[in-house]
């Protein structure tokens, strides 16, 4: 059976559970699902510092002709943290810094957990199609990493008659 965003999102909540700086906890939220758009409008103010969040995946795919179709799915995670003071470039780029390193752990951490088949959604992880991107939203104090990935797997092209009509 194919992976699902649920999946997805299990795994990152289990990442943000495990990782020593983020310590999610049913009690102390670190792990968020929010859209990018969300997260620009303010509507993240109220967040346990630091934060990851997760976005949404698009799709699409792809045909090579040889009756093997593959999905591509392109997601994203945002590590966030607060600075109280938005003039302390200094602060800024420490928490840059940090939440650089805790986006490589996660990278790598997924390339590991690909690789000894661990988790299934991963099961396509690429990290060289991955990348990072400062991130900041100055009016709530808040600084970060934006990191993307991609996630390729074989989609089943047979017809599942079972699931039609006729």
């Amino acid at each position: 059976m194919a992976a699902k965003f649920s999946d997805l999102v299990d795994y990152f909540e289990r990442i943000a559970e495990e990782h020593v700086s983020i310590k999610h906890s049913a009690t102390q939220k670190h792990f968020f699902r929010f859209e990018l758009d969300e997260v620009l409008a303010g509507l993240t103010s109220k967040l346990n510092y630091p934060a990851l969040i997760l976005e949404a995946y698009d799709f699409d795919f792809a045909d090579s002709r040889s009756d093997n179709i593959i999905k591509q799915r392109n997601g994203a995670f945002i590590l966030i943290d607060k600075v109280s003071d938005t003039g302390d470039f200094a602060k800024i780029h420490e928490v840059w810094d940090e939440m650089e390193e805790i986006g490589d752990d996660i990278l790598i951490r997924m390339r590991r957990d690909k690789a000894l088949r661990i988790e299934p959604v991963l099961r396509d992880f690429d990290i060289a199609m991955s990348s990072g991107v400062p991130f900041d939203v100055r009016a709530y104090g808040q600084y970060g990493m934006r990191f993307t990935f991609s996630l390729r797997c074989p989609v089943n092209n047979e017809v599942d008659t079972a699931k039609w009509l006729t």
